[in-house]
């Protein structure tokens, strides 16, 4: 049975996804967003987050058409950019009436490339709660500045619980992203990337305290092998206990 997106608050639970989505383009070399919509609500997810979902060069206009997930149900967090769906290809979307949308705004990240993350903060069935979205950069030295600067960022917001996500681009299965930011729990990494035949978990999912993480899992039901060269990644929150 398919869950539908929404279910995990009735149980208590939010799932939350994570997804490069490749501009629309799958492997095919085709720019097929509906594809891409398809797989984002295989997932199940209620809350999720994007990276590159805007097309490359300025104006930066949406990879994945705004109406294309209006027309779903889904909601947009408003990151700004004339047309854009996000800001630096990053963008948060749910689906539901489960989650309000409380706040958002941008992280500059450090580093030569053009990275940012981005944020919102949600009233959800489990309580307060904060995401961050990111896409990493492809050094290792960027990568790790980056992820200490994010580190940084969520230590000097108010103390929610945040969940942190995205396409890290790290190939390390060695826990070098914990000793970077140990105020979060990252999940243990599952490959992801390339979607045709997976070997690196570049993209992650890390929770702070207040968070507890049940389950959690690679999205490979088709056609999520072909819609980008990266498969989602979720995981089913539940408020910690205590």
């Amino acid at each position: 049975m398919t869950r539908k997106p929404g279910q995990g608050n009735v149980m208590g639970r939010l799932r939350l996804a994570t997804y490069n989505i490749q501009k629309s383009v799958g492997m095919d070399l085709r720019r097929r967003p509906r594809r891409t919509l398809k797989v984002i609500e295989g997932t199940g997810a209620d809350l999720v987050l994007l990276q590159e979902a805007d097309k490359r060069l300025p104006p930066r206009p949406a990879a994945l058409p705004h109406f294309v997930l209006d027309e779903a149900g889904w909601h947009i967090v408003d990151l700004g950019g004339a047309g854009s769906l996000g800001w630096h290809g990053n963008v948060v979307i749910w689906r539901g009436d489960a989650l309000r949308l409380v706040d958002q705004g941008h992280i500059p990240l450090p580093g030569l490339e053009p990275r940012g993350a981005v944020w919102a903060r949600f009233e959800t069935a489990l309580g307060p709660l904060r995401v961050v979205g990111a896409h990493l950069g492809l050094t290792t030295r960027a990568r790790h500045e980056q992820v200490h600067h994010l580190a940084r960022h969520i230590a000097s917001e108010p103390d929610l619980p945040t969940v942190c996500a995205g396409d890290f681009n790290e190939w390390s299965r060695q826990p070098v992203l914990d000793h970077i930011a140990p105020q979060l729990r990252f999940v243990p990494p599952k490959a992801s990337f390339p979607a045709l035949r997976p070997i690196g978990a570049l993209d992650r999912i890390a929770v702070s305290r207040g968070l507890r993480v049940v389950e959690s899992g690679v999205y490979r039901a088709r056609p999520a092998h072909v819609a980008s060269d990266h498969l989602p990644v979720w995981a089913d929150l539940e408020a910690e206990s205590g």
